[in-house]
């Protein structure tokens, strides 16, 4: 059962992350900000992920604290739920379309933390939250997974669109990295013999 949950508390924060990579995309989100529940939201389901995200944030201060504890402990229950990552993908990569706007995302889960964010936004919110937030997300996410993750914006019609796509784009391409290749299933995907 490739199924994880991580509880994150300080000062700031107090998280708790389940998934189960093997799910449908069943999904529950209340880190109580609205747009970014909806981006969690779509990640969860356009990935195939189960995911429950419960967040008690100090949002009375700003977004930051509960977007980035979110990012850390969504990435290590996606870490921890992968094992020794035996028959996995490991690679994958989507260009993802919406209205006027298309924006593509690489990945590689390597166990190398790394993210290129080639995303700039017109605005300095959508809706409630800071569009600077987003990165800060994705850069948690993917030092805490343990991937290897390329965010590039090509063009956009506007910044909610902007922001979807590079959610819906990140839950496709995970999906594809983390689905079991039947042909490998035994096998860690790397001469190493470990990621």
């Amino acid at each position: 059962m490739r199924t994880a949950k991580i509880a994150r508390k300080t000062n700031e924060t107090a998280i708790e992350v389940s998934v189960d990579l093997d799910g449908t995309g069943t999904r529950a989100m209340a880190t109580g900000i609205g747009f970014f529940d909806h981006m969690l939201d779509q990640l969860a389901r356009h990935s195939l992920i189960d995911m429950v995200v419960k967040a008690d944030g100090d949002l009375h201060i700003d977004f930051h604290h509960t977007v980035e504890d979110v990012g850390i402990a969504l990435g290590q229950a996606i870490q921890k739920a992968l094992g020794d990552k035996k028959g996995i993908r490991r690679y994958a990569s989507s260009d993802l379309a919406m209205d006027g706007t298309l924006t593509r995302v690489a990945l590689d889960v390597s166990g190398r933390p790394f993210l290129v964010w080639k995303v700039a936004f017109s605005a300095p919110k959508v809706g409630e939250m800071d569009t600077e937030l987003f990165r800060e997300f994705f850069q948690a996410f993917a030092i805490n997974a343990g991937i290897t993750l390329h965010v590039e914006n090509a063009y956009f019609d506007n910044n909610h669109h902007l922001a979807e796509t590079c959610f819906k784009a990140v839950a496709r391409t995970l999906r594809d990295a983390l689905e079991i290749d039947p042909r490998t299933a035994n096998t860690i995907p790397s001469t190493k013999g470990t990621l």
